[in-house]
């Protein structure tokens, strides 16, 4: 088809097609911009084969979007304000803040995002005070690396990279309160993260410890164990090793009781709740003391749940981090040398893995070493064998476990493996069973146990316990698999640590900024006065971490040394990690100003707790567990009055590339949003997000449906910018209801694909109607705008409305309205289901009775009707004989 050149005409009509079809074109002067209420572009008339005219709308999404965003920047529409001692009910939904990449966002980033912005609109239109903030995690190792690779100080990287996350985010329409924006290098932020370190620090939470951490010294720095995969780091891919070092230790395990039973409190996915608890890993059983022959270092401690099956003991298994497997080593004659040089190999080949690679690979092959050492049972007297074994993890525990292979899946798999004695002593009937085939793990009665046999499990437990108190070997205990938070970071993008320490000199007018000898007192640890926060960071040239454990902020000597009264100090030259931020954003969105406390309590009285958190499920354990500590630290200093910071937490699934591989700039199969904005606009990238399937659901992204969604907005726009008439036709009021009520109860349920089905079939019911009515085109278009809000403003105000519909009320159902009048009643001939008839809902037995018989006449014909049984509404049954 080709098309007359628009300079050409103004308002005329053109034969496309001879024969077949004319257009009707209006063409708005290009030297016209539209102001915000007018439509971007003037509609076209088409008239089909019958001659009638149609109205053919053009949408410019470009324009109106660009136009609106601008709007709402300019009167601040989603700024949040809650007035004290207001009434109405309040909403603060969160958004896990991002780390501003220099990739920016892809099309999978948008969709949690998505989802709170729906809901915050939504809430809005109900009368509700929302809070809806964003900020950056702008702090951590990829801007480091990237400072080191470009010489780029990291700074300036991660403000170009905010710039790029929040012109996508303002270019997709999100109702963030950007006056509410924090990043946690910003330092009014950086020095509340310092204060509740002092705080910590002041009430014994954080404290200094020589521990075995994951050090690589090509990244300069202390990795945690997910962050080390088969021996390297997960950055770079390099060697990693296993060394003890001076750590900053945060004392997480003095909440874990708190953090595991204060879980019952939140409405959050049952899988993350059940992820938070295997990582606290609350257990009650009984502390162990078994001797070692020739140690003199004290006893040998286990820990076990199951201390009734301590009679089945065969061998103790050691972590290669254990001392006593350091002794063995180190101390010649205590064993043979034959022994101890296996010891030793084998101890080198896994100390350096991570506890991750360890239980991996103890899951597919049982390896140990036999030291020769021999352990005394503490009730029997017997020897056992003591071995290294690389399933036992020095951080867990006490870094040794007593093997019972009958009664341990773990254990058993490895006796057998290592030619170890398998002892039954639970059984399920009281009865020996001989050889075990496989270890049973359940309770039982005990056997094979002494003066324990015949008691169940729970009172062979409380048996064992006893008599190891009166031994003095043991004694009941609750354990868990939590740890301390390894804290420090050997790096320089980070929060200082404000923390400082007396320096002493050989020479009392020795300068250490000069290299004058001198020691630095770590065991003298001083917290930096609260007035004087933040700790800024000094400028450093060259961010290379080295292989010095004491990090790049080492070499920046006019800042690490300063006098104080006379006297020299030397500042902390770790630094936070990244985790430390982002413990706490959610309190500082609700007062990002005060400067002169970390939040107000008014501030916090309007919106706390978080009613909606939105966010990966990669952060199910660690950033959702520190986060939790934190909180719970401000509890108990009474600054917040809530044991719980988040009161639903939702995961949002995955969106996979077109190939159904997690999209990544390597496997090149990564959607720029900003592609698909400036072709078909924000409202079909957020319309199709959500009408992928459910929020938690993993999907692939497939633009061949996009055009889907581009119909059903062009749709809506095409039946709003028709005339309207103010009548409401009886069917399209009862669809309009049905509609309003479905949308708002799946609005509440965050079944968001089903909003979407529903809108799709009301703009089918209204299409075809040459003038819809304005009540239902206004309710429409109030429903599409938390998914859809350019257009939605844009319709808004071409039907005829000044405001800014971000507040006009939601749209309310009349219940009557929505009961259906006739319904449909499935039809049994002698308990079969053999036809369906439509009854209205008052029909009486008589009148379904017909109905039924003549829906169902050929299966009823020739044949004698016994009984007819109708249940109102729900079945009618015809028993013929």
């Amino acid at each position: 088809m080709t098309w007359p050149p628009l300079s050409d005409i103004r308002l005329g009509r053109f034969l496309a097609e001879p024969g077949r079809r004319w257009y009707e074109v209006r063409v708005m002067s290009a030297e016209q911009p539209s102001a915000p209420g007018e439509p971007s572009a003037a509609p076209h008339t088409a008239t089909d084969e019958s001659n009638e005219p149609r109205e053919v709308a053009r949408y410019d999404h470009l324009e109106v979007e660009r136009r609106w965003q601008q709007y709402w920047d300019e009167h601040e529409t989603f700024r949040a304000v809650r007035e004290s001692g207001s009434t109405r009910p309040k909403r603060y939904v969160l958004d896990m803040f991002p780390y501003p990449s220099g990739d920016g966002l892809h099309v999978g980033h948008p969709e949690g995002y998505t989802a709170t912005d729906i809901l915050a609109r939504y809430w809005r239109m109900k009368g509700m005070d929302v809070l809806h903030p964003m900020g950056w995690d702008a702090f951590g190792l990829p801007a480091e690396q990237y400072a080191i690779k470009t010489g780029t100080h990291p700074a300036e990287t991660t403000a170009k990279n905010i710039g790029t996350f929040k012109r996508q985010l303002k270019m997709l329409g999100f109702s963030f309160d950007w006056s509410r924006e924090v990043a946690t290098t910003d330092p009014r932020y950086v020095r509340w993260t310092q204060w509740i370190f002092v705080q910590l620090f002041k009430k014994g939470l954080a404290y200094q410890d020589e521990v075995t951490v994951n050090w690589c010294p090509e990244l300069g720095t202390v990795l945690a164990n997910e962050e080390v995969i088969d021996g390297k780091s997960e950055v770079g891919g390099h060697p990693v090793e296993r060394v003890p070092l001076r750590q900053w230790m945060l004392r997480i395990t003095a909440y874990a009781d708190r953090l595991a039973s204060d879980l019952e409190h939140v409405d959050w996915p049952s899988g993350t709740l059940a992820m938070q608890r295997a990582w606290i890993g609350r257990s009650e059983g009984a502390t162990i003391s078994f001797t070692v022959d020739g140690y003199s270092g004290g006893a040998l401690e286990v820990f076990t749940t199951r201390p009734d099956t301590l009679m089945g003991v065969t061998y103790v298994v050691l972590a290669p981090e254990h001392p006593i497997a350091d002794w063995l080593i180190k101390t010649p004659g205590i064993a043979s040398d034959e022994r101890r040089e296996a010891a030793q190999k084998y101890v080198a080949a896994t100390i350096n893995r991570s506890d991750r690679d360890r239980l991996a690979s103890a899951a597919k092959e049982k390896t140990g070493v036999d030291t020769g050492l021999l352990a005394t049972h503490p009730i029997t007297g017997a020897k056992v064998p003591v071995w290294i074994a690389d399933y036992v993890l020095g951080g867990y525990g006490t870094g040794a476990v007593m093997a019972v292979p009958g009664h341990d899946e773990r254990d058993f798999a490895f006796a057998k493996v290592h030619g170890l004695p398998v002892v039954e002593v639970v059984s399920p009937d009281g009865e020996l069973h001989g050889a075990l085939e496989a270890a049973f793990t359940s309770d039982g009665t005990a056997v094979q146990s002494g003066e324990f046999d015949g008691l169940t499990t729970e009172a062979c437990k409380r048996a064992v316990i006893d008599k190891l108190k009166s031994l003095g070997r043991g004694d009941g205990q609750v354990s868990y698999k939590l740890r301390d938070w390894v804290f420090s970071r050997q790096r320089y993008w980070g929060e200082p640590i404000p923390i400082y320490f007396p320096v002493e000199l050989e020479s009392p007018d020795g300068d250490p900024r000069k290299g004058a000898p001198h020691r630095v007192r770590f065991d003298q640890p001083i917290a930096v006065d609260e007035a004087e926060l933040p700790l800024t960071l000094p400028e450093l040239s060259d961010f290379r971490p080295g292989n010095d454990p004491a990090g790049p902020l080492a070499r920046a000597v006019d800042w690490r040394f300063f006098q104080k009264d006379g006297r020299w100090y030397a500042r902390e030259t770790n630094t936070m990690p990244q985790w430390a931020g982002s413990c706490w954003y959610y309190l500082r969105f609700i007062d990002p100003l005060n400067d002169a406390e970390i939040f107000s309590q008014k501030a916090y009285d309007a919106w706390m707790p978080v009613d909606l958190y939105i966010g990966g499920a990669e952060h199910a354990v660690l950033h959702l567990l520190y986060a939790r500590f934190w909180h719970k630290v401000l509890y108990d200093m009474g600054r917040v009055k809530h044991p719980e910071p988040f009161t639903k937490l939702v995961h949002q699934g995955m969106i996979l590339g077109e190939d159904g591989e997690k999209m990544s700039k390597s496997r090149g199969n990564v959607v720029n949003p900003d592609d698909i904005v400036r072709a078909w606009g924000a409202d079909t990238l957020r319309l199709y997000e959500m009408f992928m399937g459910p929020l938690e659901a993993v999907k692939p992204w497939q633009s061949g449906q996009i055009q889907g969604v581009v119909r059903f907005r062009d749709r809506v726009h095409a039946i709003c910018t028709k005339p309207l008439s103010d009548a409401l036709p009886d069917e399209t009021a009862r669809l309009l209801h049905r509609t309003v009520k479905k949308v708002t109860h799946d609005l509440d349920a965050m079944s968001f694909n089903t909003v979407i089905s529903t809108l799709m079939i009301f703009t089918n019911h209204l299409a075809p109607q040459a003038s819809p009515p304005r009540e239902a085109v206004e309710k429409l278009i109030l429903l599409v705008s938390p998914f859809a809000p350019h257009i939605g403003e844009e319709l808004w105000r071409l039907s005829g409305h000044e405001a800014s519909l971000a507040y006009e009320p939601w749209p309310t159902w009349d219940e009557a309205l929505c009961v259906d009048d006739v319904i449909e009643v499935p039809v049994q001939v002698n308990g079969k289901v053999r036809g369906r008839i439509s009854l209205n809902k008052d029909a009486t037995e008589a009148q379904a009775r017909e109905a039924a018989l003549e829906n169902v006449a050929s299966a009823v014909a020739g044949k004698q009707i016994k009984k007819f049984i109708y249940v109102p509404g729900k079945i009618a049954n015809i028993v013929v004989g």
